[in-house]
């Protein structure tokens, strides 16, 4: 959220009178020295050292929001001196009131209260930086910026020192880099780019060492210079972090299952590693790397049949995550499967097994509940002429289920022995405006006849191109993506009918479902061309995914068959008003075809933001969508069309320095000549009594009512009946989150989640006319001679001549789910971990019939859970 901040405050300011562009601010310079005989400074935060002398202080930082360009209320210096082994930087923050200085505590990146920071672009390419974060109370934070300031990785965890202090001026910092920490290329006399910010958190200001211009299209490439850095020799990086773990799991025995007898021991070891192969590219390792202090997942269910995305959160994939990213979708979120779509989706990695043990009657199995990481190792980095490179290598061990009748045991695979590869490049050209690069994904499994419904192996790549002109005011980017998916007949036919495709699907002359095929190839792609500089930004642009496109092997695709087109076009400014800091309005189109030339879906968006100056927030937004039409809702059944809708949404956030803190969204979606409607009301609700505790509570409510939901196809006569009914359905979650930081390196954390969403049919009908333009033309309900409720199962006499002609499940439910994740974490070194965990879980379908308050009474307070106890303890050896 910091980077948001800094870096729309960067991209937004205003100051009176004509634009300036980015080359016109004359870059600031700085010249560092050398410690050379003298003592290194020790890192006490308070610069008595002698080393300090040997440079001056350079100060002069300038407002970059509320307002550009203006004096800030508290001036700010610093300086920079260096080593054989560590850069230092210390800082001055000048405060008339030292005693308001805000020392919020919070966890690592947590960037709280009053906090100065220092971003070096160590390779003085124009696009990627290393951060530095130190706030007042201590905390430190750390990031990898890339994209020239579009990307901040808060997952890279380097080693490095400070300290700070507060005295009668202000408070001073004191930080030490080791070089081994950073990335640069050989030379005798180098130059790096540098930039500093501040937070002065009582007036929610940030003043910049280097000014920032208004209309510059990026952060990293207005950096001030660094300079006097002479015969640096380049750090060979070695860590090696080895673990340890034991576990506990308790739970409620399960009569007869001699897989569930009530608890579970497990003792586990593993070893993370990082190998410096040169200065620029890094090998990062992991043996059976051990993820039991990582958070659940939140809470969902999904009616529309298509796959959840959840975001990585496991260290090792998370951390330089963005060397691998190769997102083809438009780059704007707000686009349907915008920021999504992506080769390389490292949950697939350590998956749940995707088979299922066959079991008998009298039969118990235990299932892994995901695929052993036997080893992974990424091999990363950037070289000083410009070359980017990752390649990533994983290993997944074969899974078995083990089954049991209480007498007799064997074992049944349920995920195959599978070898993950990615290989990432890019190259930067034409003084760091022009970038070209490719990427190529590989699966490969090693499979046995029960799991013949898997790819045995799986291909993928792409090339993309980024050109950018005018001081990168403007830019033209595009890709092209292939894959290729192979196995036996079945795998490939269940491709083709997944509902990322649907090849079977009624009406559909372009594609068609051929079951004797063993391999599938696609393609899909992106163009767009925009402005990203100045108060008036714009994007248009098309991306498109062939029928046969193929990728959530080792990617991640919600569909295919898909060309849109969009235009979007932004006016912000932060120039302060009389009661507002800043405000933006944005207005979007987005049209939606198929490759047989359908026209699918039209919308129209506005929206817009404004940032009072009480600080506070107020967002809103405004979607049309006049022509509907879905491929995929009647599950390979034929294109349906769809009523026209509207959704509103308002959202609103209080001042987040304060201690009672509110942020709140309100959405309300119909359809236009129905009664479907969908409305939410999301909120978080955080109070923080003091520096060390900060409570949230964030309770979410939606209800859905929709008329046409799908339920079932079954056969009649020779066709297909495809069975919607009535759904209304209620979700309910309220997290509550509390944080204690009792010091910087010490922390107890504790998230639990009530969830609760239920769902009761009504009206069930099947479809007679699905393009019809009267909605009620396009169904037939069922009358009470017809459709018969008994035991859980409808039965259904469509002909009415005293005769099953089919019958379906009962679709009501209610899913009912109880987590929690209570984590005590000391750094008791920098990068050394000691880790206690108590997790808890329930997860089990309740009684439709009870409310939303009564199936959680019901099915978390009476129910037992299942306990983790975890106790992880890492040492990290660093050369």
């Amino acid at each position: 959220m910091k980077k948001i901040l800094v870096l729309a405050s960067a991209l937004l300011c205003w100051m009176p009178g004509i634009l300036l562009s980015q080359d016109s601010i004359p870059k600031r310079i700085y010249t560092t020295a050398s410690v050379g005989k003298l003592p290194s400074p020790k890192i006490d935060g308070k610069l008595q050292d002698k080393a300090w002398e040997l440079v001056e202080w350079s100060g002069n930082y300038i407002e970059l929001s509320p307002q550009e360009n203006t004096q800030p209320t508290e001036q700010t210096q610093l300086k920079i001196i260096y080593d054989d082994k560590n850069i230092y930087v210390a800082f001055r923050c000048f405060d008339k009131d030292p005693d308001g200085i805000v020392r919020r505590l919070s966890r690592r990146d947590g960037f709280d209260g009053d906090w100065v920071e220092i971003n070096i672009d160590s390779f003085h390419d124009l696009r990627t930086a290393f951060s530095f974060t130190l706030s007042v109370s201590g905390v430190k934070g750390e990031e990898f910026i890339t994209n020239d300031g579009g990307n901040w990785d808060n997952t890279w965890n380097p080693i490095w020192y400070a300290k700070t202090n507060i005295d009668d001026l202000g408070w001073t910092a004191e930080i030490r880099i080791p070089l081994s920490q950073l990335r640069f290329g050989k030379g005798k006399d180098q130059v790096w780019g540098i930039q500093s910010t501040r937070r002065y958190f009582r007036k929610e200001e940030r003043s910049v060492w280097q000014r920032s211009p208004i209309n510059a299209p990026g952060w990293v490439s207005s950096f001030g210079e660094l300079h006097g850095l002479k015969n640096l020799v380049p750090q060979q990086q070695l860590e090696l972090q080895p673990y340890i773990v034991s576990s506990i799991t308790t739970y409620e025995a399960e009569t007869g299952n001699p897989f569930r007898d009530g608890r579970d021991s497990q003792l586990n070891a593993g070893l993370d590693g990082k190998i410096g192969i040169t200065n620029d590219l890094t090998l990062d390792f992991t043996i059976n790397p051990d993820f039991g202090q990582v958070e659940a997942d939140p809470s969902a269910i999904a009616l529309d049949g298509f796959q959840i995305f959840f975001p990585e959160q496991r260290p090792f994939f998370v951390e330089n995550k963005n060397i691998f990213d190769y997102t083809f979708s438009a780059s704007r979120a707000w686009l349907p499967t915008g920021g999504v779509d992506n080769l390389f989706y490292s949950r697939r990695i350590g998956r749940a097994p995707q088979g299922f043990a066959n079991i008998g009657p009298s039969e118990f199995a235990d299932q892994p509940a995901v695929s052993t990481i036997l080893g992974a190792a990424k091999f990363s980095g950037k070289t000083r002429d410009g070359w980017s490179i990752g390649v990533l290598e994983s290993i997944t061990e074969e899974e078995k289920a083990q089954i049991s009748d209480g007498i007799n045991e064997r074992k049944e695979a349920v995920e195959p022995l599978t070898n993950y590869f990615v290989t990432r490049i890019q190259k930067d050209f034409n003084n760091n405006n022009t970038f070209i690069g490719g990427i190529f994904t590989g699966v490969n499994r090693k499979l046995v006849d029960n799991l013949d419904f898997l790819h045995k192996s799986a291909y993928s790549g792409g090339l993309d191109v980024t050109h950018q002109w005018k001081n990168r005011a403007y830019y033209l980017k595009g890709n092209l993506v292939f894959s290729r998916v192979n196995g036996s007949a079945n795998a490939i036919t269940r491709t083709q009918q997944s509902i990322t495709r649907l090849f079977q699907r009624d009406g559909a002359d372009h594609v068609s479902v051929d079951t004797t095929r063993t391999s599938l190839t696609g393609t899909g792609g992106n163009l767009q061309f925009g402005k990203a500089s100045g108060n008036w930004r714009f994007e248009t642009g098309g991306t498109w995914r062939s029928p046969e496109l193929e990728l959530n092997d080792v990617g991640f695709q919600l569909v295919a068959d898909d060309f849109k087109h969009y235009l979007w076009v932004q006016y912000r400014t932060t120039k302060p008003l009389e009661n507002i800091r800043s405000y933006a309005i944005n207005y979007t189109h987005v049209g939606n075809h198929d490759f047989q030339g359908n026209f699918n879906d039209l919308s129209f968006r506005v929206n817009g933001w404004v940032n009072f100056k009480n600080n506070w927030w107020l967002n809103g937004s405004t979607t049309i969508s006049p022509h509907r039409y879905s491929n995929a809702e009647l599950r390979g059944g034929p294109r349906l069309r769809r009523q026209p809708w509207i959704d509103y949404q308002l959202g609103i956030i209080s001042d987040s320095r304060k201690k009672l803190r509110l942020n709140m969204t309100f959405r309300d979606l119909y359809d236009f000549g129905t009664d479907n409607n969908y409305r939410e009301l999301n909120t978080t609700i955080t109070y923080q009594p003091t520096n060390a505790l900060q409570v949230s509570l964030a309770p979410f409510y939606a209800k859905n009512r929709k008329q046409l939901q799908y339920v079932t196809t079954s056969a009649f006569n020779n066709s297909a009946r495809y069975i919607n009914g009535t759904i209304t359905q209620e979700t309910l979650r309220f997290p509550l989150r509390v944080d204690y930081i009792i010091t910087p390196n010490l922390s107890l954390q504790y998230w639990g989640q009530p969830f609760v969403s239920k769902g009761t049919y009504k009206d069930l009908k099947y479809i007679t006319n699905p393009l019809a333009k009267r909605f009620e033309s396009r169904f037939s309900t069922y009358d009470t001679q017809q459709i018969t409720l008994d035991n859980g199962s409808y039965t259904v006499d469509e002909d009415r001549d005293g005769v099953t002609d089919y019958s379906f499940f009962q679709p009501d439910f209610s899913f009912v789910q109880w987590r929690s994740n209570m984590v005590l974490r000391w750094e008791y070194i920098p990068g050394s971990e000691l880790y206690l965990v108590w997790s808890q879980d329930i997860s089990q379908f309740g009684d439709f019939n009870d409310g939303l308050f009564e199936g959680l009474n019901n099915n978390i307070l009476d129910t037992k859970p299942q306990n983790i106890f975890l106790l992880k303890a890492t040492y990290r050896f660093r050369r």
